[in-house]
């Protein structure tokens, strides 16, 4: 295993120059390029012309001149350039940035001169990848920056930025530094194995790890449940007999008129599948044709596709008309959700009223809201019965809460296991040198969430996630 631990004391090694541009691909007003390592300030001396001169590049200060071509001496644009001196710096390197038009032809020409100069192509994530392992932060807030950049909604920006802050690295060294104070106990009971004096007190041991260990763990684990949901989102289908306003239910919910809307049953003929934001959390959410019996070969069609994404969606919306009696159809779509998570939605209550107290015995145990996908009325307690239902039937700010990535959260599993393993073995009285094991186990596993102890593959695994420039 690859230990980093004395990287976040003392920068990285210097290495070579990285140059890449910053900034997304395409049309855009300004475009970025950076520059990180030792010869970052000389490659800028020589392709920038400031407008006024200057004795030397004072750091963190703009610059307004021009880019130069080395070859010709023609300017190749209008630019601000900026030299941050190190270790003040994203990298902890010396680091210069470019702020120049958003062309991509002039994007790639300046990045070409800086190249020539002796900068090679940043690999994805390697300005990150350095700020890492020059100790400027963990690999939790590593990760965290790969899930801004990702985020789809402001639950999962919320999500990333109290990873960036470094919640969870501080909890995980936190959790760590219990364990490490475990391990010296037992470290001395190792080295005195016939002392007379009682060196370890499993009561008291078990206290401690009990509540500084595996409670936290489990609760990061908890957090990791509902995290997920912000981070890579739920699928939700809109399921109901023909005409009861599913399309209505879709365009209410997007705020547009998305799907058509008519008085006639079975307009819809296919799934219709959006991408929106509710209450923080990514939703696809799919409108599906009526599902009935005697539809003819067309709308069977849409049926039988209906019936395959409520295989794949996460949750259900059960759409009943209010204005309506309940048939038959409606009773046995109830039946073939019964397994999965479902919410029941009343519609058309502007018609009915909203007092539909009566479904309570045919819908048994299952949460309701009434609404009008007409006038928008209930389509907001809509949103927040749908959030609770899939965030654990509680209120949760997922900006203020330390949850774990699938990675970490394998990671912590692991750590919670063998911790587990040493509260077993002091209440059996096992050897020091057996629950020293487990300790280490339990300290290596959370040492590679905040990229103490983890293997290069691992390293350049997450890293490749980025884009080149960050």
């Amino acid at each position: 295993m690859t230990d980093t631990s004395a990287d976040f004391n003392t920068p990285h090694a210097p290495e070579a120059t990285i140059a890449a541009i910053a900034t997304s691909p395409g049309f855009g007003g300004i475009g970025i390029i950076r520059i990180s390592g030792s010869e970052a300030l000389s490659i800028l001396t020589s392709i920038f012309s400031p407008h006024n001169d200057i004795p030397e590049f004072r750091s963190h200060t703009l610059y307004y001149g021009w880019i130069k071509d080395t070859r010709t001496g023609l300017p190749i644009d209008e630019v601000l350039a900026v030299f941050m001196q190190a270790p003040k710096t994203y990298t902890r390197e010396n680091v210069v940035e470019i702020h120049c038009h958003g062309s991509y032809l002039v994007l790639q020409d300046i990045l070409s001169r800086i190249i020539s100069l002796g900068a090679r192509l940043a690999a994805p994530g390697e300005f990150t990848k350095r700020a890492f392992l020059n100790g400027r932060i963990d690999l939790t807030q590593a990760e965290a920056v790969i899930e801004l950049l990702q985020a789809q909604t402001s639950g999962g920006l919320g999500l990333a930025m109290s990873q960036l802050q470094g919640r969870l690295g501080t909890l995980i060294t936190d959790i760590r530094q219990s364990l490490l104070s475990l391990r010296a106990i037992i470290e001395v009971a190792i080295d005195f194995p016939d002392d007379d004096v009682e060196i370890i007190n499993p009561a008291t041991m078990s206290e401690q790890l009990s509540r500084d260990i595996i409670t936290p763990l489990q609760n990061l684990i908890a957090s990791a449940n509902r995290g997920k949901i912000y981070r890579e989102g739920i699928s939700v289908i809109i399921l109901g007999r023909p005409n009861v306003g599913k399309s209505s239910l879709l365009n209410a919910l997007l705020k547009e008129e998305r799907a058509i809307v008519t008085a006639v049953p079975g307009t819809t003929r296919d799934t219709i599948e959006e991408v929106l934001d509710i209450k923080g959390i990514p939703v696809r959410i799919i409108d599906t044709a009526g599902i009935r019996d005697g539809a003819e070969e067309v709308e069977e069609i849409g049926i039988e596709r209906a019936r395959k994404k409520l295989t794949e969606a996460d949750l259900v919306l059960l759409l009943l008309d209010a204005s309506q009696p309940l048939v038959n159809d409606d009773k046995t779509l109830y039946v073939s959700v019964k397994d999965k998570k479902t919410l029941l939605v009343v519609n058309k209550i502007d018609i009915a009223g909203r007092d539909q107290s009566f479904l309570d015995d045919t819908f048994p145990d299952t949460p309701k809201v009434s609404i009008s996908a007409k006038t928008l009325e209930g389509i907001e307690e809509l949103e927040t019965a749908l959030l609770r239902l899939v965030s654990g039937g509680s209120d949760w700010d997922p900006g203020h809460s330390c949850v774990p990535n699938v990675r970490q959260r394998l990671s912590i599993e692991g750590a919670l296991a063998s911790a587990e393993q040493v509260l077993a073995g002091l209440a059996v009285e096992l050897p020091p040198d057996l629950l020293a094991i487990e300790l280490q186990s339990a300290l290596d596993h959370l040492g590679d969430i905040i990229g103490e102890t983890t293997t290069e593959d691992v390293l350049d695994m997450i890293f490749e996630q980025f884009c080149i420039g960050k």
